[in-house]
């Protein structure tokens, strides 16, 4: 009988600690996607309040400065920050053409370590025609910073 009873409250005691475990982790992968979303929501914030000022190279700081760098887009495949940059700068030169900014964020998700994607859709108020359209990006954290490393807008 004492057997018995020290080998329930063995596996008694043992099952709490896994349960108790198990709540840890989720609470841990919870806290980690949390600080991961509303740092990729601060990148898309500043990007705003940087396209909405007209300060491409401003808005192009949410952007991994490399020449890894990957924009797909209605003109095909970009590659590299540089040329991206200078893409911006020749279909939005002045104020008229970037008009006012709005992000709709969809969905962010995790796809493995610390690579997010970003669904959404953008809206562009102008006075020479307003401009619509969906995207999805790709974050991750480079440095502590988290950077766009893909985008495909359209």
């Amino acid at each position: 009988m004492k057997l018995l009873y020290s080998l329930l409250i063995t596996l008694l005691f043992t099952s709490c600690i896994s349960v108790k475990a198990d709540i840890n982790s989720t609470a841990e992968e919870s806290t980690d996607y949390e600080l991961a979303e509303a740092g990729i929501r601060l990148v898309l914030e500043k990007q705003v309040t940087a396209w909405n000022k007209h300060d491409l190279e401003g808005f192009m700081d949410g952007y991994w400065k490399s020449d890894q760098l990957k924009f797909y887009g209605a003109s095909g495949l970009t590659l590299g920050w540089d040329q991206t940059l200078a893409n911006y700068k020749k279909r939005y030169p002045t104020k008229r053409e970037t008009g006012t900014l709005n992000f709709v964020i969809n969905d962010i998700s995790i796809i493995e370590g610390n690579n997010y994607w970003v669904m959404g859709e953008y809206h562009l108020k102008r006075e020479i025609g307003d401009a619509e359209g969906i995207f999805i990006i790709i974050f991750k954290q480079i440095n502590g910073e988290w950077k766009i490393v893909a985008d495909m807008s359209c």
